[in-house]
């Protein structure tokens, strides 16, 4: 016989099986989306100065103002949570082939507004290089990203369709930063 416990049990693992199927179908009507979209980045009053870290050692401290333009809106499904946009800078010194530098962030929940038109917006973290990288680079280039946060599934990386380059003055400002 059958007694309430197993029979509440049964329920149970009957309503989780439903859950799980239900959260995997979730996952797959959203999982092909492609999640990109165009961006818009411009730059102004790009300035370098010689500074030195906490630590004592001497370093180069950039700074620059952007102007961002994105519509974020079709990225939004009703499997998106939120979105964690980042702002990254990459460019290349005679010590590393790579450097990337993260500038800027912002999470976009769902119901926000997704559409984005900054002006002369200034970037959220220090832009330093380990060393004297940045006076006289040309070649620096801003790209943003951003992870889809869903309610089920995988956490996606997308790098945004549009980025822009910009350089460093050849000589340390003596300006206030």
């Amino acid at each position: 016989m059958n007694t309430v416990l197993s029979r509440a049990n049964t329920i149970f693992a009957f309503t989780l099986s439903v859950l799980a199927v239900l959260t995997f179908g979730c996952f797959l009507t959203t999982a092909f989306k492609d999640n990109i979209t165009n961006v818009h980045i411009d730059t102004s009053k790009h300035l370098v100065k010689s500074t030195y870290t906490p630590h004592g050692e001497k370093s180069d401290r950039g700074h620059f103002y952007f102007d961002l333009n994105v519509d974020l809106n079709p990225l939004f499904n009703w499997n998106t949570k939120q979105l964690f946009l980042y702002l990254t800078a990459e460019y290349e010194t005679r010590n590393n082939k790579l450097n990337q530098v993260v500038l800027w962030d912002k999470i976009i929940k769902r119901g926000n507004k997704a559409k984005l038109d900054y002006k002369s917006l200034s970037t959220k973290y220090t832009f330093f290089d380990n060393g004297n990288g940045l006076r006289g680079n040309k070649n620096i280039t801003l790209t943003l990203s951003w992870n889809v946060v869903p309610n089920a599934g995988m956490l996606p990386m997308v790098y945004g369709d549009g980025s822009t380059m910009f350089g460093f003055p050849d000589e340390y400002t003596t300006q206030k930063l």
